[in-house]
């Protein structure tokens, strides 16, 4: 089974976790820039940068067709990528194929947050199960229990439990780094705009500034430690019967790569759209099928 681990985390109470992260949310003032140590940290060339993306920033398989060909390979290593989408439009299920096919094939493990009790055990088994020997040459039963242990599973209900979960991530993949061994190289969190959406012009007055504090670790995560990091946002009304990403114009800007998709449920046949992309056109669609 994947290791599944409860609740809020790492051992630090709620009221404890408010106060640390109120405290170092940014003003608003200065809340859209990292902090002044990381303007200085390190400064590469664009040779250091051309080797770094030819190099290091792979492309992880989600398994499904159309959007693997859509974006040129699969998720960017390096990345933050955004599935939106209305209810049943196959935002999970990118999600639960994702981390199967990028632990099946030994890319590395896969820290997957489930926000929402979407987490499937035995969808994941039944993915594993139809791949083909092509791709991944062992016994089943090995393979099974190979990926399922492979797929680190967390509950997290609360941004508090997010921020205490992200700064244990950072500190593992940083021992990773000093004594070796197989390190996470994908961070799903499904759904990241369960635990954002509440705080955002709620009972919490630094709701936006906790927003961008998370945005900012994500993509620091990805840029320092070659993570790809795949969330899930849900759709809102955008008037006139129209529909539009939640989370409003702050976190828009967030996303390297935004997609939204939708689905026939009778045909299991989806469509991917590009919202957002560091190289490709707004627009470009293509279809992919979620196998039953």
């Amino acid at each position: 089974m994947a290791a599944a681990v409860g609740g809020g985390g790492a051992g630090t109470s709620g009221c404890g976790l408010k106060r640390r992260y109120a405290a170092a949310a940014h003003t608003e003032a200065n809340q859209d820039q990292p902090p002044s140590e990381d303007h200085c940290l390190r400064l590469r060339n664009g040779m250091d940068l051309l080797k770094d993306v030819t190099e290091n920033k792979h492309f992880l398989p989600t398994g499904l067709e159309g959007i693997d060909m859509l974006l040129g390979g699969g998720l960017r290593q390096g990345q933050l990528t955004e599935i939106t989408g209305p209810s049943s439009s196959g935002k999970t299920q990118v999600c639960l194929h994702s981390a199967s096919h990028v632990a099946a094939m030994n890319m590395g493990s896969v820290m997957y947050l489930d926000t929402s009790n979407s987490f499937s055990p035995s969808r994941i088994a039944g993915i594993i199960d139809v791949l083909p020997t092509s791709l991944v040459k062992e016994p089943k039963n090995l393979r099974l229990k190979r990926v399922m242990s492979s797929i680190i599973c967390q509950t997290v209900f609360d941004i508090f439990s997010l921020f205490e979960v992200l700064h244990q991530l950072e500190i593992s993949l940083k021992d990773k780094v000093n004594k070796g061994g197989i390190k996470i190289c994908l961070l799903i969190i499904d759904s990241i705009s369960s635990l954002l959406a509440p705080i955002i012009g709620g009972k919490y007055p630094q709701g936006r500034s906790m927003m961008i504090s998370v945005a900012m670790t994500l993509k620091k995560l990805a840029a320092e430690h070659n993570l790809s990091v795949l969330v899930t946002n849900h759709m809102v009304s955008a008037g006139n019967g129209a529909h539009k990403p939640a989370l409003g114009e702050s976190w828009k800007a967030v996303p390297h790569v935004r997609l939204v998709t939708s689905c026939d449920r009778a045909s299991n046949i989806c469509t991917a759209t590009v919202l957002k992309h560091t190289l490709l056109a707004s627009g470009r669609t293509m279809k992919f099928v979620l196998p039953s």
